[in-house]
């Protein structure tokens, strides 16, 4: 019934059982009322006015619409719902237009509101299609302010000033709520076609009827007032529930990222572009709007942001992407050895890819090795639906992971693989501006205490805070906190006390004890039992389960005079985590120990335990400056202190079978060794140690 240049106009007029005016739809209150009537454009008549009750699934009506419309909650509960109103809709303006004699018609409303903000998105959410006329309509502001330029701007229109421009006499009060409307509307266009300005609607406004997929570049420039963020998504959502999210807005052609954590899962998040800054504004109007059951965040973004996630540069990807109007499906877990024509066997003939072999695309490191993740392309929604029905059915050994995708987390994916870093270089080196002069702990005398269940924010001072008057009890630089594999908090921390007795009275008084919102539990321990934890062992009701770094004959050698057991110590040097401990007769001579690393460098050398050590000083106590090479190198002459060798010195080793040992290790770098005695002045070795280990002379191994 609709045409691009339409001999019939249909006023259409709504109201929502909530906010009115500019804030229409945007408290996703239903609608209540529609109003309407068929205008001939060439012949200049009308057509019947009708009004339409609509009958919500929520009749509690707003006082703003209580005191506007007049409408009350009795009158609606009789009314039709929405989907029998629309169909009524659809009748009479048949009806009505035959009467006129015409054929086609476009709508016209007041402005973008009812149309994109209240009739698409309550649908969608119902569950029912919109006829294809609600998919272009004429935004009456835009062409009046066409038609008479010297009128206020298009945001500043309203119906009323629109007459007040031209001079029409009508008196608001003197008809009910929405007939108003729309005769004063039908009398504004027909003024708008008098011989005076013979204005002519051709242009008219269009909804987009789905979300278009396709591949950004890097080099593309994104105007950052198009640009939104999206927060609080459910994690299995896919671009195209979030283009129904924002149903009656044009999004951009691949204008959909969801974005992914360290991890190369959905945080949760997503950027979506629109085609240009009105869209964008009325997606920021659906600011804490459903998705399910779940209100979803909606804030300003920028273009840079936007490109970061979606933009690509791979030829490959490019290609990949370039068949349009795909359907993507990503799997995860799959063999490092899976071929293409595995994954193929594996979705079987009732989900065919696009194109066979073309429409796989296997993520892989920089080096060629796979990483079990690919990405695959189908023609339609129902290839991808038997495709999704295969999630965690298994390929080899192996149950594989099938999750919806979009273009950009494609991109995404493969710019975070391709830009791993194959040999990490370590961070400089950094000095303490005090040498402190003490010791972590060790031995059986239960002088230390463990928090647990701290929160995530909580930091050193509030962790003297919440011990009081005991904090005069801890010893100088002895709260550690302990961090989990990504360097974050883990809820976890060790004190250090004066006494086992200060330990026992801090443990009774502090237990189950709030820090903020939490509440903390406090246990006495043993130094020895600190430092299982902090070289990555767990401390239990269980008892203790030594660091996974130490094989079982090992154990034994992890003693009170060392943190590190020798055998170990070839792998890493312990006096980068944590200072050597000192025997009595040496102390007095020993000068202190200058170099130090912080968590972060101690991540580096330990990231194969469950939990890295933090610095064995206080943040707030000891500040920290950066060293040059040759101000360690200074530094170590001067007060004999092991030092690790420097960035360039050192391979990270991933994908290492989990039963490998060291000799496997050694084995492996054959022909890069050195006679152990040249490490000596590094790393004390029993004779036992220096039979097993040789160490490389340009490698160490993490």
């Amino acid at each position: 019934m609709t045409a691009s240049h339409s001999d019939s106009l249909v006023v259409l007029f709504g109201a929502t059982a909530g906010a009115y005016g500019a804030k229409l739809g945007s408290d996703e209150r239903e609608l209540i009322l529609l109003v309407w009537q068929v205008v001939d454009l060439h012949s200049k008549k009308v057509g019947t006015l009708h009004k339409s009750l609509v009958k919500a699934d929520n009749l509690d009506l707003s006082d703003q619409c209580r005191e506007v419309s007049g409408l009350t909650p009795e009158g609606l509960g009789k009314a039709e719902p929405l989907d029998r109103v629309l169909q009524q809709f659809s009748q009479l303006v048949s009806s009505d237009l035959k009467v006129l004699g015409r054929s086609s018609y476009t709508l016209c409303s007041d402005g973008q509101l009812l149309i994109r903000q209240v009739l698409h998105p309550e649908t969608s959410k119902k569950n029912f299609q919109l006829s294809d006329c609600f998919y272009s309509f004429y935004d009456l502001r835009k062409e009046f302010h066409t038609c008479y330029p010297s009128s206020a701007a298009v945001k500043d229109q309203t119906i009323k000033t629109m007459a007040e421009y031209l001079g029409l006499g009508t008196d608001e009060a003197e008809e009910d709520f929405g007939v108003w409307q729309v005769k004063t509307m039908v009398a504004i266009i027909f003024s708008m076609l008098s011989e005076g300005c013979n204005h002519v609607f051709t242009e008219p406004e269009t909804v987009k009827y789905k979300y278009e997929t396709g591949p950004c570049s890097k080099s593309e420039t994104v105007d950052s007032e198009t640009v939104i963020r999206a927060r609080g998504l459910p994690w299995q959502s896919s671009d195209q529930d979030i283009a129904r999210f924002f149903k009656g807005l044009n999004i951009a052609k691949g204008g959909v990222a969801l974005c992914l954590n360290s991890q190369g899962r959905r945080n949760g998040e997503a950027l979506v572009r629109f085609v240009n800054s009105e869209q964008r504004d009325l997606a920021l109007e659906r600011h804490k709007h459903h998705m399910g059951s779940r209100y979803i965040e909606v804030y300003k973004a920028t273009g840079e942001e936007f490109l970061k996630i979606a933009g690509g540069t791979s030829n490959e990807v490019a290609q990949f992407l370039s068949k349009e109007n795909q359907v993507i499906i990503r799997m995860r877990g799959l063999p490092f050895t899976a071929t293409q024509e595995d994954v193929l066997g594996f979705l079987g003939p009732e989900c065919p890819v696009t194109g066979g072999k073309e429409g796989l695309l296997f993520v892989k490191y920089p080096d060629g090795r796979p990483t079990g993740d690919a990405f695959v392309l189908f023609s339609c929604e129902e290839y991808a639906q038997n495709a999704l029905k295969k999630h965690k059915e298994i390929l080899g050994k192996r149950y594989i992971e099938l999750f919806r995708s979009t273009a950009a987390e494609v991109q995404q994916v493969l710019n975070r693989y391709m830009s791993t870093p194959l040999i990490p270089t370590l961070p400089t080196p950094i000095i303490p501006v005090i040498p402190p002069p003490y010791t972590i702990a060790t031995g059986s005398i239960r002088d230390c205490v463990r928090l647990r269940g701290l929160p995530y924010t909580a930091g050193i001072d509030d962790i003297l805070e919440f011990m009081g008057d005991a904090t005069g009890d801890i010893k100088p630089h002895g709260v550690h906190m302990v961090l989990n594999q990504q360097g974050r908090p883990s809820g976890d921390a060790f004190i250090q006390m004066k006494s086992a007795d200060k330990a026992f009275m801090v443990a009774q008084k502090c237990h189950k004890k709030m820090m903020k919102d939490r509440y903390v539990e406090v246990f006495q321990c043993s130094g020895e039992e600190m430092n299982f934890v902090l070289m990555g062992g767990t401390l239990n009701r269980s008892g203790l389960s030594p660091p996974p770094c130490l094989s079982p004959p090992a154990y034994a050698a992890f003693q009170t005079a060392a943190v590190i057991p020798a055998e170990a110590a070839a792998l890493y040097q312990p006096q980068a985590l944590l200072p050597a401990t000192r025997t009595p007769q040496a102390s007095a001579a020993a000068p202190p120990a200058v170099t130090y690393y912080p968590a972060q460098a101690a991540q580096l050398y330990m990231n194969y335990t469950a939990y890295y050590p933090s610095p064995p000083v206080s943040p707030t106590t000891v500040g920290y400056i950066a060293a040059p090479p040759g101000a360690v190198a200074a530094a170590a002459t001067a007060t004999h202190t092991p030092i690790l060798p420097q960035p360039g010195a050192l391979v990270r080793m991933q994908g290492l079978p989990y039963n490998t040992g060291m000799k496997e290790i050694l084995s492996f770098f054959q022909g890069y060794q050195y006679a152990p005695d040249d490490y000596n002045g590094l790393i004390q070795l029993s004779d036992q140690a220096r039979s097993v280990l040789q160490a490389p002379k340009e490698w160490v191994c993490l």
